[in-house]
Formats: C-alpha cells, sequence, structure tokens
C-alpha cells in the first residue's frame, strides 16, 4: 500500500476509484469489494458525524448509494459505481464516524457483493498511474488542501 502526496491529500495506488476520486473500491475477492472515502472526500465533507450503510442483504444498482453520510456541512450519498448487494457496514465506522476522518484509506464503509464481472468493474474505474494523476489534478484544480481531523 503505498501512498502519494498531492496537496497534503493521501493517494493509495493499490485501490481503483471513481472518475471524481470520491470513493476507492479495493478488491478483496472475485466476490467481495471494500467501499471507502478518498481523502479528497473526507476533507470536502469535513467531520463527519453520521454514517448509514444500507442493509445486508440489500441490492443497490448503478447509480443508488451504498450508503449516506452526514457531516456538520454536507450530506450526501456514498456514489455506487457498480451493481452490488450490501454484505455489511463497517461497524467501527458505524459506531465512530470520525474514523473516516482520521484514516479514511483504513476505515471503509462497506464490504460489498459485485453482481456484475470484476473486469466489467474496473473498466469503469481509474487505477494506477491514470488515477494518480487524476487525482492529483482534482486537488491542485480544485484548491484542495487535505486534512485529518
Amino acid at each position: 500500500m503505498s501512498g502519494t502526496d498531492c496537496n497534503g491529500c493521501e493517494f493509495r495506488d493499490d485501490l481503483l476509484y471513481d472518475d471524481e476520486y470520491q470513493i476507492w473500491v479495493a478488491v478483496e475477492s472475485e466476490d467481495v469489494l471494500r467501499i471507502g472515502m478518498t481523502d479528497l472526500s473526507q476533507t470536502i465533507a469535513g467531520r463527519i458525524l453520521h454514517v448509514r450503510v444500507r442493509r445486508p442483504g440489500t441490492v443497490r444498482p448503478k447509480g443508488k448509494p451504498v450508503a449516506t453520510l452526514e457531516s456538520g456541512k454536507w450530506a450526501g450519498p456514498v456514489p455506487n459505481v457498480f451493481d452490488c448487494e450490501i454484505i455489511e457496514g463497517n461497524h467501527a465506522v458505524l459506531e465512530d464516524p470520525s474514523l473516516l476522518n482520521k484514516d479514511p484509506y483504513e476505515h471503509w464503509i462497506a464490504r460489498v457483493k459485485p453482481l456484475e464481472s470484476l473486469d466489467a468493474i474496473r473498466a469503469r474505474l481509474v487505477s494506477g498511474e491514470a488515477a494518480r494523476k487524476g487525482y492529483c489534478e482534482r486537488a491542485v484544480r480544485e484548491d484542495i488542501h487535505c486534512k485529518r481531523l
């Protein structure tokens, strides 16, 4: 798990990202993916006060959120870019949402079972050097300087 610093925002090159760099996806196996929020997202959101993950067994189509977050200045969905079924929410994060501000890459939000092929999901997400470049460009373009709360 290597990290790169972009305006003080940590980037992990071993993860997959949506094209806005709001969420990361980690592959545990063909049948299990973890979804979390990026350092960019936790900084923009501010102190996270509440996390709600859909019930285990709930099917979430692409475009429908797997969870919702609330902070002092923002409330909104955790984007979903592929069809999946919720396996579980991260109990530690549900009990202490500020863990997402302290280390957004160590504290995932939900584990899901993909309902489409891993190849199709990888084709929709950004990874490697392209992800690092896009992530850093967004941090610079929007003048986002990450900080951990």
